[in-house]
């Protein structure tokens, strides 16, 4: 982080500064842990655990200051808010005015973390990007992400989620991207958003504060993006497997192998293999491919950087073990993500099981989005679908004769093994409140009981 004082500081978010307004802080954290010298520490009250109760030990780790929201009980220096939440938005609008670095900001309902990370391998092989690490894409999770830029960095690649309305707004006031990427309109967030109309309203948002000449890139495969048609005089940039301006052909899958294809934009013509499965993912790449022309790279530079894009977290994480091969997507789930899932797991040779759970925050239709997602794994071929969970219920009725039902996850891992064969390959995937994670881990294990 850049130095910046605590004037600064109490500026940016309006609060009551206690202490020396020319001492500098290094950086702003809201753990504790890492509240050590330089460190400015924001003290947010949780639903289980106050910040605030930590203040003395931050005050012991040589912490300068905090920002909290009544005064300490300990003599150390701390600017006084009525949110400690609000004005850590505040802070990081003002920090992020401190740079001129092209800042690219990317939503949508699916594959907007693998598109960062398709970008940012793409941009790091001209610039030092600093990029979101983790899910910190949220309205706590994007101030923290801007703390973490510092001079050496020359460009930002800043992924934006959200669940209502007004934040989209909220975190482009603090983004104010220079080029913003929106990678599709799924069935998410519905109980807050109604339908995907109102999604496409929640995730267009992000264009309020879009820097004057700014950059818009949207997928136009997706129905709803493609009805955009401008914002404020700025038309939008498409990419798609259509006649698009950024598109791609010869596209052949190579399972595990990842996918070769050729990417076109005007005369340049990119002979490229994604190293990773799935066809979404050669939106993805072709979305990098958009950012990376826009910002200058060449041809070279864009195919390196396409072909060193290696998956995060439990998002399409291939493990191998004696007996299966397993398909952690654990991370989270919706019907547009599921889908595409299972569309891959189709494709892959040798039987393919599926092992799906609850889908949240579906709304009204949520019954019959499950039910939709059961069927069309039966569709397309899937040889057996194991649900788990209470709403999990109707994917199995959509699935019909074969498909094999748990109410919880401690009833699916008590008999998973016993459903298996050597050799299947394991889609594992569901909204991230299931702990599909525990599932994953009972499948990894190379040793049978």
């Amino acid at each position: 982080m850049k130095p910046i004082t605590l004037k600064e500081v109490a500026a940016a978010c309006g609060g009551v500064l206690h202490g020396d307004p020319e001492l500098q802080i290094t950086s702003i954290v809201t753990d504790s842990r890492k509240a050590g010298a330089g460190a400015l520490f924001a003290a947010i009250k949780g639903a289980r655990v106050d910040g605030h109760s930590f203040i003395p030990t931050v005050k012991d780790q040589g912490a300068e200051c905090v920002l909290c929201e009544k005064a300490p009980s300990v003599d150390i220096p701390y600017i006084l808010v009525d949110s400690t939440l609000i004005a850590l938005k505040g802070i990081a609008e003002y920090y992020r005015s401190l740079f001129t670095i092209p800042f690219i900001g990317i939503t949508g309902s699916v594959g907007k973390t693998s598109t960062k990370e398709f970008i940012s391998a793409v941009l790091a092989q001209k610039f030092k990007v600093h990029k979101t690490a983790g899910n910190f894409n949220n309205e706590l999770g994007v101030p923290l992400t801007l703390f973490g830029l510092d001079e050496t960095h020359e460009a930002a690649v800043i992924e934006m989620g959200i669940s209502g309305f007004g934040e989209m707004t909220r975190l482009s006031k603090m983004v104010r991207p220079d080029i913003s990427v929106i990678t599709n309109i799924g069935y998410c967030h519905l109980e807050n958003l109604g339908d995907r109309d109102g999604v496409l309203k929640a995730k267009t948002e992000m264009f309020t504060y879009l820097r004057e000449n700014g950059t818009i890139i949207l997928c136009h495969d997706d129905d709803k993006l493609s009805t955009v048609t401008d914002y404020k005089g700025i038309t939008p940039i498409f990419y798609g497997t259509g006649d698009d301006e950024f598109r791609a052909e010869n596209i052949v899958e190579r399972g595990l192998l990842g996918i070769d294809c050729t990417l076109i934009h005007k005369d340049m013509r990119i002979d490229v293999t994604i190293p990773t499965m799935g066809r979404h993912n050669v939106l993805n790449a072709l979305a990098a491919m958009a950012v990376g022309v826009t910002l200058g790279l060449t041809a070279d530079e864009i195919k390196h950087g396409i072909e060193s894009f290696q998956n995060v977290g439990s998002r399409n994480h291939i493990i191998k073990t004696d007996a299966y091969t397993v398909i952690d997507d654990c991370y989270n789930a919706n019907p547009t993500s599921t889908k595409a899932g299972l569309n891959t797991l189709s494709k892959l040779p040798g039987r393919t099981v599926a092992v799906l759970g609850d889908m949240k925050e579906l709304g009204a239709n949520e019954l019959s989005l499950h039910r939709e997602v059961g069927a069309y794994a039966k569709e397309i071929g899937i040889d057996l679908l194991i649900e788990v969970g209470e709403l999990s219920k109707a994917t199995a009725e959509g699935y019909g004769d074969g498909a094999v039902y748990f109410e919880d996850v401690d009833g699916c891992i008590a008999s998973i093994k016993g459903l298996l064969k050597n050799g299947d390959t394991v889609l594992v995937k569901a909204s991230h409140s299931m702990h599909f994670e525990r599932i994953v881990e009972k499948l990894g294990m190379r040793n049978e009981e």
